[in-house]
């Protein structure tokens, strides 16, 4: 029974990365959840109780996955300067992959206060990785550098979204 339970989760969750990667946050909706997955609206509700707990529990198991890929990238990488390029690419290489779409098409404002707290420290984690290779290049503020250049990749990551420039040029 809960390897049943944990299917229908993960089928939920991959229905919710659909919806979320096609239409955004208005696409995220129990019925569509339902008519996805198969399932009747009322059990979708057995599983969350809400749209911000699908999206909370979508960030806890997407996000880690690729902040391990952009360390990897950056483990694999023999400098500070290469270190930080690593970081950069890797993310920008992850913006086609369903899973980052559907966190990044989540508007803070519709997240719950612990769900947004989340978010944020699963980024906090991802700027810790870059604030070391800055501070090895002796960079005189590191975590201000580090935040900031987050902030220049999450800028380049919506125009890349939006289909706004050409990827290979951003």
């Amino acid at each position: 029974m809960a390897e049943h339970r944990t299917m229908q989760r993960g089928a939920l969750l991959d229905a919710a990365r659909s919806l979320l990667s096609e239409g955004g946050t208005e696409a995220l909706t129990f019925p569509a959840l339902a008519e996805r997955t198969g399932l009747a609206r009322s059990s979708v509700y057995e599983y969350f109780r809400s749209r911000a707990a699908v999206v909370e529990e979508l960030c806890a198991v997407d996000f880690p996955v690729w902040a391990a890929e952009v360390e990897a990238a950056m483990e694999r990488a023999d400098s500070p300067e290469a270190k930080i390029e690593a970081y950069v690419r890797r993310q920008l290489a992850l913006v086609g992959d369903r899973r980052h779409r559907a966190v990044v098409a989540i508007s803070a404002g519709e997240l719950d206060a612990g769900a947004r707290e989340k978010i944020r420290a699963a980024h906090g984690g991802l700027i810790a990785m870059v604030v070391e290779a800055l501070g090895d290049l002796g960079h005189e503020q590191p975590r201000l550098t580090a935040v900031l250049l987050q902030g220049v990749v999450d800028a380049a990551v919506r125009r890349i979204e939006l289909g706004a420039e050409d990827p290979a040029r951003v």
